[in-house]
């Protein structure tokens, strides 16, 4: 998967101003990546007029890269295993 706990794609998370799904994804995952030793990057869309007409209304979507870990709902499972396929695998 691109980037690793050390890797240089952060994980974002889309969001907005005054948006209940955004705030609720946010107070999900935020601390499983904590707990994993990843920050996470808050980008509020309405500062950028490219992301804004790319995204519209269609937020939350947690980003790694390009990767789409979870959109408009918080997901800790889903969340939970990107981060498992981030560990390194012993053969």
């Amino acid at each position: 998967m691109e980037g690793s706990a050390g890797g240089a794609s952060p994980v974002r998370l889309l969001m907005r101003s005054y948006c209940h799904l955004c705030e609720e994804m946010e107070a999900v995952v935020a601390p499983l990546l904590a707990a994993a030793g990843l920050p996470l990057e808050r980008v509020d869309v309405d500062a950028d007029p490219a992301l804004e007409e790319r995204y519209g209304w269609d937020v939350p979507v947690l980003l790694h890269g390009a990767a789409v870990i979870c959109r408009h709902r918080a997901d800790a499972a889903a969340v939970r295993a990107w981060l498992a396929d981030l560990k390194p695998r012993n053969c």
